[in-house]
This record gives C-alpha cells, structure tokens and sequence, in this order.
C-alpha cells in the first residue's frame, strides 16, 4: 500500500498540480485501497468484521473517492453508495440502511460476485439485473447531492463493519408497493415502511 501510495504522489508532483489536487489525489487513492482491502475481507470472511482503525474508512476518504456522485462505477464506495442512493433515495436512514445490508450480505455469501461492483452489476450481461436501477437505460450520476451524501455515508459505515443488520441475513428485497413472483418460495426476513426482506429457505 505504502508503495503505490508513493508512486501517486511522485506522478501527482511531476505533472505540476498544485498540492490541494496533490492531496486530494492521495486521499482518494488511499480510501480507495482500504476500501478494497474492506470488500475483500467482507467477501472471504462471509460478512464484515469491524477493522483495525488504520484500515477504516474515514469521512473525507470516502467523500474524496466521489465527492458529486459523477464518479465512474468501479470501485467499492461509488457502486455501494450509488446502489443505496437509487434503490433508497427520499427514503430515511432506516431504509437506506436495509438495502445496504443486502448488498453486503451478498457480497459475503457464496453463489454471488466478490465484489460489491460485481454484486451490483450482477445480470446485466444476460439483461436480468438484480438491481434495477443499474439496467434501467438511464443515466447512472446522482444528482441529489445532499441524498447521495447521505447514501455515501452509509457505504462508508458498511464497509467499516459498523452498520447493524436490520434485515436479519437478507440476500433478496422489494418495493412493497410490487409483489415479485419469487417472493412466496422465499422467507420474509425484515419489513420497514418501504420495502420487504427475504432469504431463501433452509
């Protein structure tokens, strides 16, 4: 970590930006590295752990990965943040909160992708998302920018392993305004104001 961190700074300092960029660029790729080590131990540990504080993701870290929700999606904050952000946005904390844990409760569980990018971009390449939003056609930014702060927020504790499970194990969720038709083979696990958890069976 240590070395590529320096060999950014290096680059940053030879194409003559200024040192606010210069730092801003570190930040970024250093919140970046730890919240890829973060996914990894989520993924190969089937759920996350609270991490040393040195591995943390801090606010301005994760602030600095995305700050105005244009970011492309290919890292662990952007595609977990924007996820929250499009299923959950004008919802509260509670809501948004619950969609993050099913992202992450895939994210370590086996027959899913393990990465939060792959989990959120899962079924795209046959046309059946499992996120809707991620196919819907339309344009991927946030453009809320104090709702997607929020959502980025809520990523940041996730992957920092402070984020409580209100969905109790929860791979799979909907809208309660629709009734999917997988719903009644699975078991309902949580409800909040907006939406219906489950798991499958066994």
């Amino acid at each position: 970590m240590r070395y590529s961190l320096m060999v950014i700074v290096s680059l940053v300092a030879c194409l003559g930006v200024s040192s606010v960029q210069a730092s801003e660029t570190t930040q970024r790729a250093m919140a970046q590295q730890k919240a890829q080590l973060l996914e990894q131990r989520a993924s190969s540990e089937g759920g996350v752990q609270p991490p040393p504080p040195d591995v943390r993701l801090t606010r301005d870290g994760t602030r600095a990965i995305d700050p105005r929700g244009q970011a492309p999606l290919d890292d662990a904050v952007t595609c977990l943040a924007r996820s929250i952000y499009w299923e959950a946005k004008g919802t509260n904390a509670r809501e948004m909160e619950a969609v993050a844990n099913v992202i992450m409760n895939r994210l370590g569980s086996n027959g899913f992708p393990t990465t939060l990018c792959g989990v959120v971009q899962e079924g795209s390449e046959t046309g059946s998302c499992q996120f809707s939003w991620w196919c819907d056609g339309r344009p991927d930014e946030a453009n809320e920018l104090k709702e997607y702060a929020a959502a980025r927020e809520i990523a940041r504790r996730a992957l920092n392993g402070s984020l409580r499970d209100r969905t109790h194990g929860a791979l799979f969720f909907h809208h309660r305004g629709i009734t999917p038709n997988w719903a009644s083979s699975f078991v309902q696990t949580a409800e909040t104001g907006q939406f219906r958890f489950y798991r499958p069976p066994g």
